[in-house]
């Protein structure tokens, strides 16, 4: 799941090179953590959250067929910031 993730993001951002993913897992969730530059956050959410809503929506049924629930989240404190 993770690699899909990565390559979703770095297809939407302007410094694909930025882009930073990161996940801690538990027994029945796993929490995806994004780093990227501030420049890049608005692409990656779109209007109203649109985007994000959506890249959060794929990566649940993903992890639902496994039994998980998955959460997607930016860290403001990206690289190259």
């Amino acid at each position: 799941m993770q690699a899909f993730l990565e390559f979703v993001l770095r297809h939407l951002v302007d410094y694909p090179d930025d882009v930073l993913v990161t996940h801690d897992e538990g027994p029945k969730k796993v929490v995806f953590k994004l780093q990227m530059r501030k420049s890049d956050i608005g692409k990656v959410v779109g209007k109203h959250g649109q985007t994000l809503t959506a890249i959060r929506n794929v990566m649940n049924a993903a992890a639902s067929r496994r039994g998980q629930r998955v959460a997607v989240e930016i860290i403001e404190d990206g690289p190259g910031s």
